[in-house]
């Protein structure tokens, strides 16, 4: 069987590979250190749970409209317009299994052959690979350590082009835990405009900020109109497996978006969005425990990497995940690069994490950590690293 030339860029989130790798150390009887995958370890909190089970029982278990069911497009219209402070109306809103279509619906509506796509490197690998699948040109923008990997807006500017339909932002950052700062946001803002660029904002981790409110580009002027907001439940509400997310646009996209999402999923699944409801309108209590758990495990896993010498830490400001510098572990060890440090602190010393280069060429020389994990087990895996790059002299 051939397959169409599209699927020769297509790549995939490597965690998962790492993941069953280390699945497969464990059915030998190693004990590994999970860090590699981007998913809370708490559980769903149990009134989401208990609302979904009445769904099911409740007959919730048919097909729904394409955007999504209108109570929950009501409460994300609404939770949207209270935490950006911008209007948002359910027409806006399009519900999508997972948050990963949104990406992949708003490179096949507005990119094509011809077409620049400006998106963060390192950064989410699937931005990449979709801008690849649709046959448009992927623009790389380069986070620097330097920058605390924040963007530099001067060198955006120096990529933007008279073919430039797109750019993607991702505030908190995957891999990096960076944020955008309003004077960075202003300035996109302010490129946007000029050239007539859409900006696709990925906002997955907006409530998971531990320095400061978290800020929007759609809240400047001009920019709800040229914006799709991506976000979803499963960061917030550790809802990984529920597969519910959406996508905040212009009335006009949505109708398209409504469009895609009928000739591929038909709808995302009815009981699942009733769970959303539940977790926008009822109590927030375990989200701010999970935050605040987070906030604890990055301050002890940035200060316990910094004090491995050889490796220091940007201390991150949301999301999960830190992004160490390695570049002198893999000199001294002797390694090809970082891949192949990820892989030896997999095999020898028991912890499972990313190389940076599974998030794009320019994470060469960092590794990425979910510090989604509990206390004990980050001490351990920082023991097992402390002890493994001991070891290379």
């Amino acid at each position: 069987m051939k397959l169409a030339e599209r699927m020769t860029g297509l790549g995939q989130e490597t965690a998962f590979l790492v993941l069953v790798k280390a699945r497969e150390l464990e059915a030998q009887g190693r004990d590994i250190v999970h860090l590699e995958v981007g998913e809370p370890d708490f559980d769903t909190p149990a009134h989401i749970i208990e609302a979904a089970c009445r769904a099911l029982q409740s007959g919730y278990t048919h097909y729904n409209p394409s955007a999504g069911l209108p109570e929950l497009r009501q409460a994300i219209a609404e939770d949207v317009s209270q935490s950006r402070g911008i209007k948002v109306n359910p027409k806006q809103v399009v519900v999508t299994p997972g948050a990963k279509p949104i990406m992949f619906f708003t490179l096949l509506a507005l990119a094509g052959p011809g077409d620049e796509v400006i998106y963060p490197n390192p950064g989410f690998p699937i931005y990449e690979s979709m801008i690849n699948f649709v046959g448009a040109k992927a623009v790389p923008l380069r986070l620097a350590e330097e920058k605390d990997f924040c963007c530099d807006t001067d060198e955006l500017r120096s990529k933007v082009t008279p073919r430039t339909k797109l750019i993607i932002i991702n505030s908190p950052h995957n891999p990096c835990g960076s944020t955008l700062c309003r004077e960075d946001l202003q300035a996109i803002a302010e490129m946007a405009l000029k050239h007539d660029i859409t900006v696709l904002a990925d906002e997955i981790y907006g409530r998971i900020s531990y320095d400061g409110d978290f800020a929007s580009i759609t809240q400047f002027p001009g920019m709800q109109e040229r914006t799709i907001i991506l976000d979803g439940f499963s960061k917030t509400y550790a809802m990984t497996g529920w597969r519910l997310g959406y996508g905040v646009m212009p009335e006009t996209l949505a109708e398209q978006m409504a469009k895609l999402m009928s000739n591929s999923n038909s709808c995302t699944a009815t009981f699942t969005q009733i769970a959303g409801v539940a977790a926008l309108q009822g109590p927030q209590d375990e989200a701010y425990k999970m935050v605040a758990a987070f906030k604890e495990r990055r301050n002890l896993i940035v200060k316990g990497l910094n004090s491995i010498p050889g490796i220091r830490c940007v201390m991150p400001k949301g999301a999960f995940y830190v992004f160490p510098n390695v570049k002198e572990v893999i000199k001294r060890g002797k390694f090809a690069n970082c891949k192949a440090l990820a892989e030896h602190l997999l095999t020898e010393a028991g912890v499972a994490l990313m190389s940076g280069t599974a998030f794009g060429e320019y994470g060469e020389g960092y590794l990425r950590l979910s510090y989604a994990n509990s206390i004990p087990n980050i001490q351990k895996a920082l023991d097992r690293i402390s002890e493994a790059v001991a070891k290379l002299g």
